[in-house]
């Protein structure tokens, strides 16, 4: 399934506030894949002038949650667990890959790789997702159930 790009959701086709203020934009959502993009921004670094860790992990956790959703986007997901390995610090714009492994009708298992301008690998993670039903619209504020 190809994801409809719209300028004002980054192109993932729901509001996601956190990603939309990282400013990071889904370019590919399809066959169990994704591929996202994230422009430099100097809010994403760290004290070291390199992007944060915790940039990098959620790119990553996005990156694989949207490659779990590609197969069926009228599901949700929900990050059961993430390992995260970091191989070189990141400076200026990233790309992303995201892949699905293996699903089940509930669980996904997925794994994502950063890259950085020069097509170097950054960081990458492995990850176990649940897949829920999406809320209905005007129940923003229930509880999601996860058992």
């Amino acid at each position: 399934m190809a994801s409809q790009i719209s300028p004002g959701d980054g192109g993932f086709g729901i509001h996601i506030p956190f990603v939309a203020m990282l400013g990071l934009q889904l370019q590919r959502f399809e066959n169990g894949e994704s591929e996202l993009f994230l422009p430099y921004k100097p809010a994403h670094d760290n004290s070291f002038a390199v992007i944060h860790g915790g940039t990098l992990m959620t790119v990553l956790d996005v990156a694989m949650a949207s490659a779990a959703r590609s197969v069926d986007a009228t599901k949700g997901v929900l990050t059961i667990e993430m390992k995260t390995s970091f191989m070189q610090a990141v400076r200026g714009d990233l790309w992303a890959h995201g892949r699905l492994l293996h699903r089940t009708q509930r669980m996904a298992f997925v794994e994502a790789t950063v890259f950085d301008a020069a097509k170097a690998r950054c960081a990458h993670a492995t990850a176990t997702f649940r897949y829920v039903d999406r809320q209905r619209s005007g129940q923003t504020n229930a509880p999601i159930a996860t058992d």
